[in-house]
């Protein structure tokens, strides 16, 4: 009996082993934040430099996933501000004056759908000291409908000038004609609109050396079902007053 015991004890204190060694090897493998990237600007309109750091944890050191990633900001002064921001792959930080308050922004971007290239955004003002979001710009109005004889309408304005883009679908004749949109002749057999993703990116953009910097934005339309890509909405805005407005429209078929 005393030699049962003995061997139940024994490989009880294996297992212990075996189990602590495993939570030493795991502890090892779990990669410490890191520094993504690295800036000095002003950005609370005191005339000295801040520290910028853009920082995150990295999923695994295969991957190039970050989560929990932040920015740390430090003055002269050792006044310290920390951001969280949005997880996903290659975070960047954009310092420009996108609200033309003579003091750099702080735009962020990061990819958080690699697939369908979806990227996250969050704009930030420092000035003297206070952390304020500045809400990112979307499209007040944007419709697309099917027509006859294989044809898209799509309005990009509510402007009655604005004349409508026409996208000719008829390379989509078989396809449109198998899901019951058209018949043979082109004939709408039903009323569809398009579909109108949301906002994919954002990228400041240098207007002009009076304006400064403004925002593009780039949004996807697409027909019958998400894969099928018609174009590209690109949008130039400019922060004027408080708020978003639109310089220019294009459309950018596929």
């Amino acid at each position: 009996m005393n030699y049962y015991l003995r061997l139940l004890f024994t490989i009880l204190i294996f297992l212990l082993l075996i189990n602590d060694t495993t939570l030493i090897v795991v502890a090892e493998q779990t990669p410490d934040p890191a520094l993504i990237s690295n800036y000095e600007d002003d950005l609370t309109g005191d005339g000295q430099k801040e520290i910028i750091l853009l920082k995150g944890d990295l999923l695994s050191l295969k991957r190039k996933y970050y989560q929990n990633i932040w920015v740390e900001i430090t003055s002269k002064h050792s006044e310290r501000w920390r951001i969280p921001f949005k997880n996903g792959y290659e975070p960047k930080i954009y310092l420009f004056d996108l609200n033309h308050d003579h003091v750099n922004d702080l735009f962020y971007r990061v990819t958080t759908n690699e697939a369908d290239k979806i990227n996250t955004h969050y704009l930030y003002t420092l000035k003297n000291g206070l952390i304020n979001e500045i809400l990112l710009p979307k499209q007040p109005y944007i419709k697309g409908q099917f027509m006859n004889d294989f044809h898209i309408e799509i309005h990009l304005s509510i402007k009655e000038n604005n004349k409508p883009v026409f996208v000719n679908v008829e390379d989509q004749l078989h396809e449109y004609v198998k899901l019951g949109i058209y018949n043979k002749q082109g004939k709408l057999l039903k009323p569809r609109t398009v579909i109108i993703n949301p906002i994919s990116s954002y990228e400041p953009t240098h207007i002009s050396k009076s304006k400064g910097y403004g925002l593009k934005s780039y949004q996807q339309i697409s027909g019958a079902y998400p894969d099928d890509k018609l174009g590209i909405i690109e949008t130039l805005w400019y922060y004027e007053n408080g708020d978003w407005i639109v310089l220019k429209t294009d459309w950018i078929p596929f």
